[in-house]
């Protein structure tokens, strides 16, 4: 069977890099069509083709109006020669879509088409916005989604039909966890007892200020590390920090994440809201001991018994789960196997591909 992976904009490279190497290693014939520049930190492509498909000819830096520019101009003639090539594939399984509706009108139509719904909708987004989300859905054959609860959204609020609705895990990042050792960030010096990090892109919907306020006033005996590169001005919050409080503000490349990730004693991810999370699926396959918000598809991940769960947007239920698990190493190692159990089952991409693997042979068959 011949899969073409679809990510034009190409915004989960980790993802699209383990799922195509996943699903050649059960024997699929698989392509990855997409842009150049993000996978440039990744491994070369393992049993598969990647093809830099789209965006040729885009000029600038990564994310400046020339770029975004460019981009745009090309888009819609590179979507139009896609479908051309898409000719040659049994499934096509498109990752994200830049220009949403448009896309929808652009994409080939004599394959069948599946979709990973790594974002749903926003709650409050408006409700014209919700239609063309929903009409969009709806003309892939089968939508997957990363957890139940995701799953449970896309039929309730969108109104898609059950039958089309997939439930298949985000798989856990296990080429980080193999990443060669490397120094730590050169701006967390040596760290003095236990460390707590928060990791990744700092967007506002990830709560960082929720757990500034729960670091506040009673851990002076651990550190807090972030690291990550802010998609907002963190000024105010990095001033109002407390102390032990580390900051890396910056992208890192994989030797850091992996040195970063092996020295922490806890992952924190304090979402206000989320469906699923890449830093989740990081933490997972180096077996990090979790606290999560409790809500959409992190839930599942506490009940699996893998994190603490605490209520979105609570800086002293933060507060307390963190006082507990920095005084109980033997809870954190619990946690920490649950986490490995999960990455090595569940989680794993063998068992992501055979799911999704199967999903395709009943829309060909």
């Amino acid at each position: 069977m011949k899969v073409h992976v679809v990510d034009p904009p190409a915004y989960t490279p980790p993802y699209d890099h383990a799922l195509c190497a996943a699903l050649a290693a059960e024997g699929l014939d698989v392509e990855l069509y997409t842009s150049a520049f993000p996978y440039a930190e990744l491994p070369p492509p393992d049993g598969y083709r990647r093809r830099e498909f789209f965006y040729r000819h885009a000029r600038g830096a990564a994310g400046s109006p020339a770029q975004r520019a460019t981009r745009l101009a090309e888009h819609v003639p590179d979507m139009l020669r896609y479908r051309a090539a898409a000719c040659a594939a049994d499934v096509v399984h498109v990752q994200w879509l830049a220009l949403g509706a448009l896309d929808g009108v652009l994409l080939p139509r004599r394959r069948p088409l599946v979709l990973t719904a790594h974002e749903i909708l926003p709650r409050d987004a408006p409700r014209l916005r919700r239609e063309a989300q929903r009409r969009l859905y709806a003309s892939f054959d089968a939508v997957i989604a990363h957890s139940q609860a995701s799953r449970a959204r896309l039929i309730s609020e969108l109104a898609l039909d059950p039958a089309r609705v997939h439930a298949i895990p985000h798989g856990a990042f296990a080429h980080l966890a193999a990443s060669a050792p490397a120094p730590l960030p050169t701006e967390l010096g040596t760290p003095n007892g236990p460390v707590v990090l928060y990791f990744g892109l700092i967007r506002p919907y990830k709560g960082l200020e929720v757990l500034l306020d729960a670091w506040r006033g009673g851990f002076d005996d651990a550190e807090l590390w972030i690291v990550g590169r802010p998609r907002f001005d963190v000024t105010a919050l990095r001033g109002a920090a407390g102390p032990g409080v580390r900051w890396v503000p910056r992208f890192v490349g994989d030797g850091e994440l992996a040195a970063c990730f092996r020295r922490a004693d806890l992952v924190v991810l304090p979402y206000r809201e989320v469906e699923q999370s890449g830093v989740l699926a990081t933490a997972l396959a180096f077996g990090s001991a979790l606290i999560l918000s409790d809500i959409g598809g992190f839930r599942e991940v506490g009940a699996a018994g893998a994190a603490a769960l605490v209520p979105p947007g609570d800086p002293a239920a933060l507060r307390a789960a963190l006082r507990e698990l920095l005084d109980d190493p033997a809870a954190r190692r619990r946690l920490s196997a649950a986490a490995s159990t999960l990455a090595a089952g569940a989680a794993s991409w063998p068992q992501v591909a055979a799911q999704t693997r199967a999903l395709y042979q009943t829309l060909v068959g």
